[in-house]
């Protein structure tokens, strides 16, 4: 499902424009990056927790060369599906 398919999608099921649906995702979506980018985690109960994590400095191998190269720490979004979410994907 891309993001137009969930846009329809939510329209329907809420039964409002298209366009009120996809402003409400992208709403969700600004509202979920802006708590992340202050570190702050994001949780829906029954669906899951947005969190971000630090991944320490490593290094890696460029597959062209085989050069080694070191790879920077850096942040990343996680996403751990809650109990119900997890449970309903089986």
């Amino acid at each position: 499902m891309n993001k137009g398919q969930l846009i329809a999608k939510m329209a329907t099921d809420a039964k409002c424009s298209k366009a009120q649906a996809g402003a409400a995702l992208d709403s969700f979506i600004n509202a979920t990056m802006g708590a992340l980018k202050k570190g702050d985690k994001v949780t829906l109960v029954g669906f899951g927790t947005f969190s971000v994590s630090r991944r320490s400095a490593r290094k890696g191998r460029n597959p062209q060369t085989g050069k080694s190269i070191n790879i920077p720490a850096r942040k990343v979004a996680r996403f751990k599906a809650g109990k119900e979410f997890a449970g309903k994907v089986k």
